[in-house]
Protein backbone atom coordinates (compact mmCIF):
# COMPACT_ATOMS: atom_id res chain seq x y z
CA UNK A 1 0.00 0.00 0.00
CA UNK A 2 1.28 3.47 -0.89
CA UNK A 3 2.12 5.88 1.90
CA UNK A 4 2.19 8.82 -0.50
CA UNK A 5 0.20 11.88 0.53
CA UNK A 6 0.40 15.65 0.13
CA UNK A 7 3.48 15.89 2.33
CA UNK A 8 5.25 12.54 2.08
CA UNK A 9 5.94 9.32 0.20
CA UNK A 10 6.84 5.69 0.88
CA UNK A 11 10.50 4.68 0.91
CA UNK A 12 12.85 1.89 1.99
CA UNK A 13 14.99 3.55 4.64
CA UNK A 14 18.27 2.12 5.97
CA UNK A 15 18.55 2.56 9.75
CA UNK A 16 21.26 -0.02 10.41
CA UNK A 17 22.40 -3.57 9.68
CA UNK A 18 19.32 -5.77 9.31
CA UNK A 19 17.10 -2.73 9.74
CA UNK A 20 15.52 -1.41 6.54
CA UNK A 21 12.06 0.00 7.09
CA UNK A 22 9.28 0.91 4.68
CA UNK A 23 8.17 4.26 6.03
CA UNK A 24 6.81 7.64 5.03
CA UNK A 25 9.45 10.25 4.25
CA UNK A 26 8.67 13.98 4.19
CA UNK A 27 8.59 15.73 0.82
CA UNK A 28 11.18 18.53 0.81
CA UNK A 29 11.28 21.64 -1.41
CA UNK A 30 13.71 21.58 -4.33
CA UNK A 31 17.01 23.44 -4.20
CA UNK A 32 18.55 25.06 -7.30
CA UNK A 33 19.72 22.43 -9.77
CA UNK A 34 17.46 19.69 -8.39
CA UNK A 35 14.59 17.63 -9.77
CA UNK A 36 11.91 15.47 -8.24
CA UNK A 37 11.26 12.08 -9.85
CA UNK A 38 8.44 9.64 -9.68
CA UNK A 39 10.46 6.43 -9.47
CA UNK A 40 9.45 3.71 -11.91
CA UNK A 41 11.74 0.85 -10.84
CA UNK A 42 14.76 0.43 -8.57
CA UNK A 43 17.18 -2.50 -8.51
CA UNK A 44 18.73 -4.07 -5.43
CA UNK A 45 22.53 -4.03 -5.80
CA UNK A 46 25.00 -6.31 -4.09
CA UNK A 47 26.28 -3.21 -2.26
CA UNK A 48 22.76 -2.67 -0.89
CA UNK A 49 22.67 -6.27 0.32
CA UNK A 50 26.02 -5.81 2.10
CA UNK A 51 24.66 -2.70 3.83
CA UNK A 52 21.58 -4.67 4.89
CA UNK A 53 23.52 -7.70 6.06
CA UNK A 54 26.41 -6.15 7.98
CA UNK A 55 26.68 -2.44 7.21
CA UNK A 56 27.50 0.34 7.37
CA UNK A 57 30.20 0.11 4.73
CA UNK A 58 29.56 3.19 2.60
CA UNK A 59 26.52 4.74 4.28
CA UNK A 60 27.54 7.75 6.42
CA UNK A 61 26.51 7.33 10.05
CA UNK A 62 28.77 9.79 11.89
CA UNK A 63 29.67 12.55 9.41
CA UNK A 64 27.41 13.81 6.60
CA UNK A 65 28.61 13.12 3.07
CA UNK A 66 30.51 16.06 1.58
CA UNK A 67 28.19 16.49 -1.42
CA UNK A 68 24.82 15.10 -0.33
CA UNK A 69 25.05 16.54 3.16
CA UNK A 70 23.14 13.49 4.40
CA UNK A 71 23.61 10.98 7.15
CA UNK A 72 21.71 7.79 8.05
CA UNK A 73 18.87 7.00 8.21
CA UNK A 74 18.53 7.49 4.46
CA UNK A 75 16.65 6.06 1.48
CA UNK A 76 18.63 3.20 -0.03
CA UNK A 77 18.82 2.24 -3.72
CA UNK A 78 21.06 3.59 -6.48
CA UNK A 79 19.90 1.58 -9.53
CA UNK A 80 16.79 3.39 -10.68
CA UNK A 81 14.89 5.33 -13.29
CA UNK A 82 11.81 7.48 -13.29
CA UNK A 83 9.83 10.40 -14.64
CA UNK A 84 10.38 14.05 -13.75
CA UNK A 85 7.44 15.49 -11.84
CA UNK A 86 9.05 18.77 -10.76
CA UNK A 87 12.20 20.69 -11.64
CA UNK A 88 13.90 23.71 -10.08
CA UNK A 89 13.64 26.93 -12.08
CA UNK A 90 17.25 26.70 -13.28
CA UNK A 91 16.90 23.12 -14.63
CA UNK A 92 16.29 22.68 -18.35
CA UNK A 93 14.32 19.44 -18.07
CA UNK A 94 10.55 19.36 -18.35
CA UNK A 95 8.11 17.47 -16.15
CA UNK A 96 7.00 14.29 -17.87
CA UNK A 97 10.49 13.49 -19.17
CA UNK A 98 11.51 9.88 -18.54
CA UNK A 99 15.07 9.61 -17.31
CA UNK A 100 17.74 7.14 -16.27
CA UNK A 101 19.72 8.06 -13.16
CA UNK A 102 23.53 8.06 -13.13
CA UNK A 103 23.77 8.27 -9.34
CA UNK A 104 27.39 9.33 -8.80
CA UNK A 105 27.90 12.49 -6.76
CA UNK A 106 30.60 14.90 -7.90
CA UNK A 107 31.97 18.12 -6.47
CA UNK A 108 33.04 19.67 -9.83
CA UNK A 109 35.96 21.35 -8.05
CA UNK A 110 38.62 18.73 -7.32
CA UNK A 111 41.43 17.79 -9.74
CA UNK A 112 39.69 14.59 -10.82
CA UNK A 113 36.46 16.41 -11.66
CA UNK A 114 38.39 19.08 -13.58
CA UNK A 115 40.04 16.29 -15.61
CA UNK A 116 36.58 14.91 -16.41
CA UNK A 117 37.21 11.82 -14.24
CA UNK A 118 34.22 12.49 -12.03
CA UNK A 119 34.03 8.87 -10.87
CA UNK A 120 37.29 9.58 -9.01
CA UNK A 121 36.00 12.74 -7.31
CA UNK A 122 37.47 13.27 -3.83
CA UNK A 123 33.87 13.27 -2.58
CA UNK A 124 32.82 10.30 -4.73
CA UNK A 125 29.64 8.64 -3.62
CA UNK A 126 26.26 7.44 -4.81
CA UNK A 127 22.70 8.57 -4.26
CA UNK A 128 21.17 5.62 -2.46
CA UNK A 129 24.28 4.94 -0.41
CA UNK A 130 25.89 8.26 0.59
CA UNK A 131 22.63 10.17 0.18
CA UNK A 132 18.98 9.33 -0.30
CA UNK A 133 18.25 7.32 -3.43
CA UNK A 134 15.52 5.67 -5.40
CA UNK A 135 13.97 2.76 -3.51
CA UNK A 136 10.93 4.94 -2.99
CA UNK A 137 7.89 6.40 -4.66
CA UNK A 138 9.82 9.65 -5.20
CA UNK A 139 13.41 10.87 -5.25
CA UNK A 140 15.09 14.29 -5.29
CA UNK A 141 18.37 14.46 -7.20
CA UNK A 142 20.81 16.90 -8.78
CA UNK A 143 19.92 17.31 -12.44
CA UNK A 144 23.44 16.35 -13.63
CA UNK A 145 22.58 12.76 -12.73
CA UNK A 146 19.76 12.50 -15.26
CA UNK A 147 19.75 11.15 -18.81
CA UNK A 148 16.54 11.54 -20.87
CA UNK A 149 15.26 8.29 -22.34
CA UNK A 150 13.76 7.60 -25.75
CA UNK A 151 10.50 5.66 -25.87
CA UNK A 152 12.42 2.66 -27.23
CA UNK A 153 14.09 2.16 -23.83
CA UNK A 154 11.76 0.56 -21.28
CA UNK A 155 11.63 1.34 -17.57
CA UNK A 156 12.96 -2.13 -16.82
CA UNK A 157 15.96 -1.62 -19.11
CA UNK A 158 16.58 1.83 -17.65
CA UNK A 159 16.58 0.46 -14.10
CA UNK A 160 19.47 -1.86 -14.99
CA UNK A 161 21.55 0.86 -16.69
CA UNK A 162 23.58 1.49 -13.53
CA UNK A 163 25.13 -2.00 -13.25
CA UNK A 164 25.49 -2.02 -17.05
CA UNK A 165 27.48 1.21 -16.72
CA UNK A 166 29.79 -0.48 -14.20
CA UNK A 167 30.27 -3.32 -16.69
CA UNK A 168 30.94 -1.10 -19.71
CA UNK A 169 33.40 1.09 -17.80
CA UNK A 170 35.25 -2.06 -16.69
CA UNK A 171 35.29 -3.35 -20.27
CA UNK A 172 36.81 -0.08 -21.45
CA UNK A 173 39.35 -0.12 -18.63
CA UNK A 174 40.34 -3.59 -19.81
CA UNK A 175 40.69 -2.40 -23.42
CA UNK A 176 38.69 -5.33 -24.77
CA UNK A 177 38.84 -5.48 -28.57
CA UNK A 178 37.22 -7.55 -31.29
CA UNK A 179 38.87 -10.97 -31.43
CA UNK A 180 40.00 -10.96 -27.78
CA UNK A 181 39.47 -13.85 -25.39
CA UNK A 182 37.91 -12.95 -22.05
CA UNK A 183 37.41 -14.66 -18.69
CA UNK A 184 34.91 -13.51 -16.05
CA UNK A 185 35.22 -14.72 -12.46
CA UNK A 186 31.76 -14.37 -10.98
CA UNK A 187 28.32 -14.55 -12.63
CA UNK A 188 26.52 -12.00 -10.52
CA UNK A 189 24.83 -9.04 -12.23
CA UNK A 190 28.10 -7.27 -13.07
CA UNK A 191 29.84 -10.42 -14.30
CA UNK A 192 26.88 -11.37 -16.47
CA UNK A 193 26.68 -7.90 -17.99
CA UNK A 194 30.44 -7.90 -18.63
CA UNK A 195 30.08 -11.22 -20.45
CA UNK A 196 27.18 -9.91 -22.52
CA UNK A 197 28.96 -6.66 -23.42
CA UNK A 198 32.23 -8.46 -24.19
CA UNK A 199 30.46 -10.54 -26.82
CA UNK A 200 28.83 -7.42 -28.25
CA UNK A 201 32.30 -5.84 -28.39
CA UNK A 202 33.49 -8.76 -30.54
CA UNK A 203 35.23 -11.03 -28.05
CA UNK A 204 35.51 -14.39 -29.79
CA UNK A 205 35.56 -16.39 -26.57
CA UNK A 206 34.07 -15.55 -23.16
CA UNK A 207 34.57 -17.97 -20.27
CA UNK A 208 32.50 -17.40 -17.11
CA UNK A 209 33.00 -19.10 -13.74
CA UNK A 210 30.66 -19.24 -10.74
CA UNK A 211 29.42 -21.75 -8.17
CA UNK A 212 25.78 -21.48 -9.29
CA UNK A 213 24.66 -23.64 -12.21
CA UNK A 214 21.61 -21.40 -12.67
CA UNK A 215 23.77 -18.31 -13.09
CA UNK A 216 26.10 -20.16 -15.43
CA UNK A 217 23.09 -21.12 -17.54
CA UNK A 218 22.15 -17.44 -17.70
CA UNK A 219 25.73 -16.61 -18.73
CA UNK A 220 25.45 -19.01 -21.66
CA UNK A 221 22.13 -17.46 -22.68
CA UNK A 222 23.83 -14.05 -22.72
CA UNK A 223 26.63 -15.18 -25.01
CA UNK A 224 29.28 -16.90 -22.87
CA UNK A 225 31.03 -19.52 -24.99
CA UNK A 226 32.25 -21.56 -22.00
CA UNK A 227 31.27 -21.85 -18.34
CA UNK A 228 33.03 -23.38 -15.35
CA UNK A 229 31.50 -24.31 -12.01
CA UNK A 230 34.22 -23.12 -9.64
CA UNK A 231 33.16 -25.66 -7.01
CA UNK A 232 34.43 -28.49 -9.19
CA UNK A 233 36.39 -26.94 -12.06
CA UNK A 234 39.28 -24.55 -12.65
CA UNK A 235 38.82 -21.31 -14.60
CA UNK A 236 42.52 -21.07 -15.49
CA UNK A 237 42.56 -24.55 -17.04
CA UNK A 238 39.55 -23.84 -19.23
CA UNK A 239 40.62 -20.29 -20.08
CA UNK A 240 44.15 -21.38 -20.97
CA UNK A 241 45.59 -17.87 -21.17
CA UNK A 242 42.97 -15.28 -22.12
CA UNK A 243 43.72 -11.70 -23.13
CA UNK A 244 41.62 -10.07 -20.41
CA UNK A 245 40.10 -11.41 -17.18
CA UNK A 246 37.54 -9.68 -14.98
CA UNK A 247 37.24 -10.28 -11.24
CA UNK A 248 33.59 -9.52 -10.43
CA UNK A 249 33.07 -10.88 -6.91
CA UNK A 250 35.61 -9.30 -4.58
CA UNK A 251 37.25 -12.33 -2.94
CA UNK A 252 40.78 -13.68 -2.77
CA UNK A 253 39.75 -16.89 -4.53
CA UNK A 254 38.17 -15.15 -7.53
CA UNK A 255 41.07 -12.71 -7.85
CA UNK A 256 43.51 -15.64 -7.83
CA UNK A 257 41.43 -17.38 -10.50
CA UNK A 258 41.29 -14.29 -12.69
CA UNK A 259 45.06 -13.71 -12.48
CA UNK A 260 45.82 -17.36 -13.20
CA UNK A 261 43.53 -17.33 -16.25
CA UNK A 262 45.36 -14.64 -18.28
CA UNK A 263 48.24 -15.09 -20.71
CA UNK A 264 51.63 -13.44 -20.38
CA UNK A 265 51.10 -9.74 -21.00
CA UNK A 266 47.40 -10.13 -20.18
CA UNK A 267 45.19 -7.78 -18.21
CA UNK A 268 43.12 -8.38 -15.07
CA UNK A 269 40.36 -5.89 -14.32
CA UNK A 270 39.47 -5.81 -10.63
CA UNK A 271 35.79 -4.83 -10.36
CA UNK A 272 34.55 -6.66 -7.26
CA UNK A 273 34.46 -4.75 -3.98
CA UNK A 274 36.56 -6.51 -1.35
CA UNK A 275 35.72 -6.12 2.32
CA UNK A 276 39.40 -6.27 3.28
CA UNK A 277 42.90 -6.82 1.98
CA UNK A 278 43.86 -9.28 -0.75
CA UNK A 279 47.31 -10.57 -1.64
CA UNK A 280 48.97 -11.09 -5.00
CA UNK A 281 52.05 -12.96 -6.15
CA UNK A 282 54.29 -10.07 -7.20
CA UNK A 283 56.92 -12.43 -8.66
CA UNK A 284 54.33 -13.99 -10.94
CA UNK A 285 52.91 -10.64 -12.06
CA UNK A 286 56.34 -9.22 -12.89
CA UNK A 287 57.54 -12.30 -14.73
CA UNK A 288 54.38 -12.53 -16.81
CA UNK A 289 53.90 -8.74 -17.16
CA UNK A 290 50.30 -9.08 -16.04
CA UNK A 291 48.48 -5.78 -15.56
CA UNK A 292 46.13 -5.31 -12.60
CA UNK A 293 43.57 -2.63 -13.49
CA UNK A 294 41.10 -1.47 -10.83
CA UNK A 295 37.74 -0.19 -12.06
CA UNK A 296 35.31 1.85 -9.99
CA UNK A 297 31.92 3.18 -10.96
CA UNK A 298 31.71 4.70 -14.44
CA UNK A 299 32.02 7.88 -16.41
CA UNK A 300 30.73 8.98 -19.81
CA UNK A 301 29.04 5.66 -20.60
CA UNK A 302 25.31 6.29 -20.11
CA UNK A 303 24.69 7.95 -23.50
CA UNK A 304 26.39 5.05 -25.30
CA UNK A 305 24.45 2.45 -23.33
CA UNK A 306 21.14 4.22 -23.97
CA UNK A 307 21.97 4.30 -27.68
CA UNK A 308 22.85 0.61 -27.70
CA UNK A 309 19.58 -0.31 -25.99
CA UNK A 310 17.48 1.99 -28.19
CA UNK A 311 19.11 0.45 -31.27
CA UNK A 312 18.32 -3.10 -30.13
CA UNK A 313 21.98 -4.05 -29.72
CA UNK A 314 21.90 -4.60 -25.96
CA UNK A 315 19.26 -5.52 -23.38
CA UNK A 316 20.53 -5.35 -19.78
CA UNK A 317 17.11 -6.32 -18.43
CA UNK A 318 17.78 -9.93 -19.41
CA UNK A 319 19.47 -10.38 -16.02
CA UNK A 320 16.27 -9.44 -14.12
CA UNK A 321 14.78 -12.45 -12.37
CA UNK A 322 12.07 -10.89 -10.19
CA UNK A 323 10.01 -7.70 -9.82
CA UNK A 324 8.33 -7.01 -6.48
CA UNK A 325 6.39 -4.27 -4.72
CA UNK A 326 8.08 -1.77 -2.43
CA UNK A 327 6.18 -3.16 0.55
CA UNK A 328 7.94 -6.52 0.01
CA UNK A 329 11.44 -5.06 -0.48
CA UNK A 330 12.89 -6.50 2.73
CA UNK A 331 11.28 -9.94 2.88
CA UNK A 332 11.18 -10.74 -0.85
CA UNK A 333 14.16 -8.65 -1.93
CA UNK A 334 17.00 -8.11 0.52
CA UNK A 335 16.42 -11.29 2.49
CA UNK A 336 16.32 -13.42 -0.68
CA UNK A 337 19.52 -11.91 -2.08
CA UNK A 338 21.32 -12.17 1.26
CA UNK A 339 20.98 -15.95 0.94
CA UNK A 340 22.45 -17.59 -2.19
CA UNK A 341 19.68 -18.73 -4.49
CA UNK A 342 18.27 -18.49 -8.01
CA UNK A 343 17.76 -14.73 -8.16
CA UNK A 344 20.21 -12.49 -9.98
CA UNK A 345 18.61 -9.04 -10.17
CA UNK A 346 15.48 -8.07 -8.25
CA UNK A 347 13.67 -4.86 -9.12
CA UNK A 348 11.50 -2.90 -6.70
CA UNK A 349 8.34 -1.40 -8.21
CA UNK A 350 6.99 1.38 -5.96
CA UNK A 351 3.89 1.79 -8.16
CA UNK A 352 3.01 -1.66 -9.58
CA UNK A 353 0.55 -0.21 -12.11
CA UNK A 354 2.98 2.42 -13.35
CA UNK A 355 6.01 0.58 -14.74
CA UNK A 356 6.52 -0.47 -18.34
CA UNK A 357 7.68 -4.05 -18.91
Amino acid sequence: MSLMNDTGFAAAVWHGAGDIRIECRPRVPLKPGEVRLKVSLCGICGSDVHEFRDGPHAIPVATPHAVSGEIAPLVIGHEFAGEIIEAAADVDLAPGTRVAVEPEYRCDRCAACRRGEYNLCVAMGFAGLMGSGGMAEEAVLPSYMLHPLPDTVTDRQAAVLEPAAVALHALRRGRVRAGDTVAVAGAGPIGLLIAQLARIAGARRVIVSDVSDARLAMARSLGATDTVNAASGDLATVANGVDVAFEAVGTQATLDAAIASVRKGGRVVFVGLCSGRVSIDGFDLVNREVEIIPSVGYRDVYPDLIGMIAGGLFDPSRIVTREIALASAVTEGFARLATPGQDVKILINPSPKGARS
